[in-house]
């Protein structure tokens, strides 16, 4: 769908539909499965980091300057039963705003609500648009709560799925109970996925594919294909599948130790793309006496490959704790998410119930981030990503710490979280920062 520059009349309409709709729609319940659900969310973070200091800067720097950026999203989430087993869902979008430094300067980004988009004014867009259809492999069944883009009602003990359509591949892989959602969650966009995935999408996460899923109540196996964009961070999908497309494949397995829940995922993929390779662009620049440029080395069918860990566990009913490493090759460009080939990352999460807020919750996270050999000789030359560039490189492993508070405030469908980052080594730079990174996120949903 082409983005379109956004009204004031849509924006308001945007806004006033979802209360209306939500006014016709009774609670659900068991002895009430309704064929449809609709739900609204509307996020609205506002970051600021003062002024820093640094040895030099390039065309991705972040700014050393003192910032304040703002962004918003709101999502109309659809649901519909088709036949037995068969669903579809749509979510049209609205998003505006940018991060700081139009969204460059640290690879590990503080914001995971914003998007590399070079237009921060809002626009609506579909966001997602898939069919899912469920095989029963078993005689047995579990009630399923009403949720976004899950309809209420009885799911087999044992079934086969497949998904075609649109959507975020992240909807399906690498989840997360305590780190995935940066619109209630941490805010950071290395927390709410594997960094070191390069994970397929266009320029506000999004693809068109096939994921099949065969879950059963302790396990799960899920596959995907989808496209990937014809340029890096671009918004235009690659037609040309069988030379540029992405695959995963993950492995879930769930388990108990004494009555607390835990959840390993482990996850493999690869990508075909038009990538430049980081070597040959070196290589391109000394001979012509000039900075690196990856766009004199990229070739069609150029791939990208790894692997990624993210287990979690309860370690008390309010408490949680998580864990995710990933690597990849790194030997070609980063195309499609952000500039990490080794990532590190763990926390915890409690729950408020702890001092009698159980809406409330409190997060810690610690992330170190990596690059491969090769990505580091490209960008201490010069050479620029799509998300980093000093114009030079003192390379040291970029250490991410963050803290956020969210609590439920005034009514049932508003929660407010403020965050702390203290990035340090920016950009894999032991020349710039350190970093604090300050915000207040206030979110909508039913």
């Amino acid at each position: 769908m082409k983005n379109l520059s956004v009204h004031p009349l849509r924006f308001i309409l945007f806004l006033i539909i979802p209360v209306f709709l939500q006014a016709q729609t009774r609670p659900d319940s068991v002895k009430n499965i309704s064929w449809w659900n609709f739900h609204f969310q509307m996020t609205v973070i506002t970051q600021y980091h003062p002024s820093f200091t640094a040895k030099y800067s390039g065309k991705n720097s972040l700014d050393t300057n003192a910032e304040t950026n703002i962004s918003v999203t709101s999502t109309l989430f659809f649901g519909v039963k088709l036949w037995k087993g068969a669903s579809a869902y749509f979510n049209p979008e609205l998003s505006g705003g940018s991060g700081f430094s139009q969204t460059t300067g640290v690879a590990g980004f503080p914001n995971g609500e914003i998007y590399r988009v070079s237009d921060p004014a809002p626009h609506i867009y579909v966001a997602r648009c898939y069919f899912t259809q469920i095989f029963d492999l078993s005689p047995g069944n579990y009630f399923r709560d009403d949720d976004l883009n899950q309809l209420p009602g009885y799911v087999p003990d044992f079934y086969l799925s497949a998904t075609a359509g649109k959507f975020s591949i992240m909807d399906f892989f690498d989840n997360n109970t305590y780190s995935h959602d940066p619109r209630s969650q941490f805010y950071n966009w290395t927390l709410m996925g594997n960094g070191a995935w390069d994970y397929p999408a266009n320029t506000r996460g999004y693809t068109y594919g096939l994921v099949l899923e065969l879950v059963k109540s302790s396990w799960a196996i899920r596959y995907g294909f989808v496209m990937v964009p014809t340029t890096p961070n671009g918004s235009t999908m690659d037609l040309n599948i069988g030379r540029s497309n992405s695959q995963a494949l993950e492995f879930e397995k769930k388990f108990r130790i004494k009555t607390l829940p835990g959840d390993v995922r482990v996850m493999a993929y690869f990508t075909q793309a038009q990538m430049g390779n980081y070597r040959q662009a070196l290589e391109w620049g000394q001979s012509h006496d000039t900075t690196p440029d990856l766009s004199y080395s990229r070739a069609l069918g150029r791939t990208k490959w790894g692997f990624g860990i993210n287990a979690e566990q309860a370690v008390h009913k309010h408490i949680g704790m998580f864990l995710r490493a990933g690597w990849n090759d790194g030997i070609n460009e980063t195309f499609t998410f952000t500039e990490i080939d080794r990532h590190l990352s763990a926390g915890i999460s409690i729950k408020g119930g702890l001092w009698k807020r159980a809406e409330d919750e409190i997060g810690l996270a610690l992330i170190a981030n990596g690059l491969s050999a090769d990505h580091r000789n490209f960008l201490k030359a010069g050479g620029y990503g799509f998300i980093i560039g000093d114009g030079n490189l003192n390379y040291s492993p970029e250490f991410i710490t963050e803290l956020y508070y969210s609590f439920r405030f005034f009514t049932k469908y508003l929660w407010l979280s403020p965050d702390y980052q203290f990035i340090l080594h920016p950009a894999y730079n032991m020349d710039r920062g350190p970093v604090h990174a300050f915000g207040i996120r206030a979110h909508v949903e039913f």
